[in-house]
């Protein structure tokens, strides 16, 4: 969301690529697995991103303007997490498995460029702990004994994979190839990890085991597909596609769709139109505790 290719790809303030003399309106959206069909929660004159649905099924939580909230099922804002001095946090935010703790990435306030770091704190309250030294690191999963967390990072100019334990804080390099890896998330029973990669000169889904062997390519077509989100059921995915080719980047205000994919058969079907969307969208999972339902953000402008 920025003016270079690095920013592009990975900052999060949208604020570069909007029109002159256009403001954002965010679209919060539940799609239902059952009737193959969108419906509106909310609609806001502000831009939000990213809904997370809690592990209990009673609400979800979105980013706007650097700081985390809670949304109702309903679409209402509730309450902001209070993430103490942390004001700059970004898309890439989630809860652990078993619901008690919150991992988020964000910027500091004493560094006025942009940066990214990793944090952890209990979900119902304390002072946030950061996990990672050095940024850029964007938090995308959690294994689902909550001990390792997987994140996208730049080293030495290229952003791969990494893992990390929460406890230890040693950085575990997963991915090498050229060009970009981003969206790593565990599956729900842990025996993979899914990313999307660029490592075929066009950005594609692909999984690994967990200590970064056994890479399958898993989507084949002409789209940038991005973000991969599993199922609870482990039986199926959601992911974002932009229907022209981003190469590295994964932009705001592009035509995307949405996509299922049976992880049985690898089939992909769609699920959504095309729409106007991209970065804020369906970063992160957002699936309900049932795998029946997800939501998702569609974005219009308006003139200021």
């Amino acid at each position: 969301m920025k003016k270079t290719i690095i920013t592009l790809l990975f900052a999060q303030l949208v604020f570069g690529q909007i029109p002159e003399g256009k403001k954002v309106i965010s679209h919060l959206y539940l799609y239902d697995l059952a009737t193959r069909k969108s419906i509106l929660l909310q609609t806001e004159n502000r831009h939000f991103e990213a809904p997370n649905w809690s592990p209990d099924g009673t609400y979800l939580l979105i980013n706007s303007g650097g700081k985390i909230e809670k949304y109702s099922l309903e679409g209402k804002p509730l309450a902001f997490i209070d993430t103490q001095e942390l004001q700059k946090c970004n898309n890439d935010h989630g809860i652990s498995f078993d619901g008690k703790t919150l991992f988020f990435s964000s910027g500091k306030n004493e560094i006025e460029e942009h940066t990214s770091f990793i944090y952890q704190m209990p979900l119902t309250g304390g002072i946030p702990e950061q996990i990672t030294k050095l940024s850029p690191s964007y938090w995308h999963g959690v294994s689902p004994d909550g001990k390792d967390i997987v994140y996208c990072a730049a080293r030495e100019g290229n952003y791969d994979v990494y893992k990390m334990n929460v406890d230890q804080k040693k950085e575990i390099r997963l991915t090498s190839a050229a060009g970009l890896d981003d969206g790593p998330e565990y599956a729900p029973d842990g025996s993979y990890v899914y990313f999307n990669s660029f490592r075929t000169g066009i950005m594609q889904l692909w999984r690994m085991t967990p200590d970064g062997k056994n890479k399958e390519q898993l989507t084949f077509d002409d789209y940038s597909d991005w973000f991969p989100h599993i199922a609870p059921d482990n039986q199926k995915l959601v992911f974002i596609s932009y229907v022209e080719d981003q190469k590295q980047s994964h932009p705001f205000g592009k035509s995307v769709k949405l996509r299922l994919m049976n992880l049985k058969t690898k089939e992909v079907s769609d699920l959504t139109p095309e729409f106007y969307g991209g970065q804020g969208t369906l970063n992160v999972n957002s699936w309900n505790p049932d795998s029946t339902q997800f939501t998702y953000v569609a974005y219009s402008l308006e003139e200021l």
